[in-house]
């Protein structure tokens, strides 16, 4: 779910001004440049690294203070963070890799996608950073590895922001669950080109304009993925991190948004009996994806949780 369109219109006028023509070429140019100018107006910066077996990373940073690592979700990369982004970096270092098999990083069919493994492929790359000890974000399949890396590193995940998050196998059937059940058909994977407007309204109640050239070419960027996908959603499909983090202690934020057609809002309090730390806001009139379809309201309960945090007596 690769939507920071923001600047979209405007690119287009700059590229009609330019006297740009045809819609191949049209098409990335203006990606390209709407990627640009979300990330500059986040303050984040394009950046690469390789982790000690070989894989290589691409990531986005700015920001001072504390860390705080995003994790995007399944068929998604780092850019899905950009808008909420905007309005983190004044307060913390925010950092948001592509997942290894996702993005700009290695797209790997030989390793293991399940949770406690993207988790710790993903505290590799946090420690390569000369990161000890982190505040984890994750949306969708990002919110089942952070909540992974949290049970598996309890002493170095100072909290939790969990966003429409997968992995929890008490979970009430979603309408995504049920159509890939009964159909066989999956509403996230990509087949077509036409397949994307369709796409951006299962997973998004209020979708950013995106120009039908540059949903051409992400929907491209899907379909060249999509053997390496389907082996993904296999692996999470079937994993569950319920056990393993029932009774974790690490301050959580939930944030669902209501009308999310991929994973119930029914898993809300789900997560709060398993999680005795965990809060939760639910956003009325949102989808899958309340960082992207709510920017501003999405940094702002994740900033009054962390101040809350702040103000909190110190464990005895």
């Amino acid at each position: 779910m690769t939507i920071p369109f923001r600047a979209a219109l405007l690119a287009c006028a700059i590229a009609a001004s330019a006297g740009l023509t045809g819609c191949d070429s049209l098409g990335p140019t203006l990606k390209d440049g709407a990627y640009a100018m979300e990330r500059s107006r986040a303050g984040l910066v394009r950046k690469e690294t390789t982790l000690a077996d070989g894989t290589h990373l691409v990531y986005l940073e700015g920001g001072t203070g504390a860390p705080l690592v995003l994790v995007h979700g399944f068929g998604a990369d780092k850019d899905n963070f950009t808008r909420v982004a905007r309005y983190l970096t004044p307060h913390y270092r925010v950092i948001v890799p592509d997942l290894v098999g996702f993005g700009e990083s290695a797209h790997r069919a030989d390793v293991d996608y399940r949770y406690a493994a993207q988790a710790e492929r993903l505290r590799a790359f946090v420690r390569s950073l000369g990161l000890s000890r982190i505040d984890l974000g994750g949306n969708s399949m990002g919110g089942g590895i952070a909540m992974s890396y949290a049970a598996r590193h309890p002493q170095e995940v100072a909290s939790l922001w969990l966003i429409d998050c997968a992995g929890i196998a008490e979970a009430p059937p979603s309408e995504l669950a049920k159509i890939v059940t009964t159909t066989g058909e999956n509403p996230l994977m990509i087949t077509r080109e036409s397949d994307f407007s369709a796409f951006l309204d299962f997973v998004m109640s209020d979708p950013p304009y995106i120009p039908g050239v540059v949903q051409d070419v992400l929907a491209r960027e899907r379909i060249a993925n999509r053997a390496l996908e389907q082996q993904v959603f296999g692996q999470i499909a079937s994993d569950s991190v319920s056990a393993s983090v029932r009774g974790l202690a690490t301050p959580t934020l939930v944030l669902w948004g209501d009308e999310d057609r991929a994973l119930s809002v029914g898993t809300v309090p789900i997560l709060k009996t398993l999680l005795p730390n965990a809060q939760a806001v639910v956003m009325p009139h949102v989808g899958h994806a309340p960082m992207i379809e709510r920017p501003k309201e999405s940094a702002e309960d994740y900033l009054r949780f962390r101040d809350g945090l702040a103000k909190a007596p110190a464990a005895p």
